[in-house]
């Protein structure tokens, strides 16, 4: 049941668009414990959503995504869709399921009905190069070099597909990362750590490397990562030296360019000999940086058998290079 109060907290958000608690307190002229009280109601009812962190935070009547009939999307749609459809909006919302699938339709003009089962049918596309729940990279990463020094290439998912654009997957990583959001980073590696825990097992892996990151960030994901995961393997030392003008990987758009980038400034200290060793990094675009690691370990025969690459997200076919990330 809705409250005369929480009426006017609704009715002030829609006239102001945008408010903080205190100017919410001093218009409705109630404790700032009985107003923390109605905005919690609010908030789990998803009537009103809450902006930026303290002290500066703003409450806004939540985002409605397009309206349509029950029953007029089958449940096969649907359930795709609450399983695997994310949207973080331009002003930073996070909206999964069918709330985000129905907003990103109505942003491009698209009718939501007809284009939940051309999703489905995308989604199943993809799904063709998938091997118990990992997509297999390891074609595009053969046909892109000369030479692979990895046994096998996976990614949990991919970082974009055609006309939907990025995954749920991709829009975490990008916006984790880009937005230095802890929050997101931990939601991301909750969501990721089982299916890493799972390769670890189905391949024997008895060392794991972790590609360091390559653009200098306060928080980086990939450390982040490695913290969280804690695999109970030993961790093989990776690190990218510091050269006179730092270059991103991400800036280089030439193939040739990252391949010569990877070779100059990442090292591996390592001493110790493994069977099987996975190298996990966030996203694999070219694949420049993970194929010359590998070659690096192969060139020191720290690896006896098996290695094999695992990117959070990568790209679908061919030499794409994943700038954003």
């Amino acid at each position: 049941m809705v409250t005369d109060t929480a009426k006017n907290i609704i009715k002030h958000l829609e006239i102001r668009k945008q408010a903080t608690a205190k100017e919410l307190g001093d218009f409705l002229g109630i404790s700032r414990q009985a107003l923390y009280k109605q905005l919690g109601k609010l908030l789990r009812a998803d009537k009103i959503q809450k902006i930026g962190r303290p002290p500066k935070v703003f409450y806004q009547v939540k985002i409605k995504a397009e309206v349509f009939t029950d029953g007029e999307i089958s449940a096969t749609d649907k359930d795709v869709i609450e399983k695997n459809y994310l949207f973080i909006t331009p002003s930073g919302q996070k909206l999964q399921g069918m709330e985000g699938f129905a907003y990103w339709c109505k942003k491009n003009n698209l009718d939501v009905v007809k284009t939940a089962p051309q999703y489905t049918k995308t989604l199943k596309k993809f799904e063709v190069v998938k091997t118990s729940g990992l997509a297999d990279g390891t074609p595009k990463i053969k046909n892109t070099f000369a030479q692979v020094f990895l046994d096998k290439v996976y990614y949990l998912d991919f970082y974009s597909i055609e006309r939907f654009g990025k995954t749920k997957l991709g829009q975490m990583l990008l916006y984790a990362k880009q937005s230095q959001n802890k929050k997101l980073m931990d939601e991301l590696i909750e969501d990721i750590k089982p299916k890493i825990q799972e390769v670890v097992k189905r391949f024997n892996i008895d060392a794991v490397g972790f590609v360091p990151p390559t653009v200098k960030r306060e928080l980086q994901f990939m450390r982040e990562l490695e913290r969280k995961l804690d695999l109970k393997v030993p961790v093989i030392d990776i690190v990218k030296i510091q050269t006179p003008v730092s270059v991103p990987q991400k800036s280089l758009g030439k193939l040739e360019d990252r391949i010569e980038n990877a070779r100059v400034t990442i090292f591996v200290e390592e001493s110790r000999v493994f069977n099987n060793i996975l190298l996990i990094d966030d996203a694999i675009g070219s694949g420049a940086t993970m194929n010359e690691t590998a070659k690096k370990i192969r060139e020191q025969k720290i690896c006896n058998r098996k290695l094999i690459g695992l990117a959070v997200t990568g790209s679908f076919k061919g030499f794409d290079v994943i700038s954003e990330v």
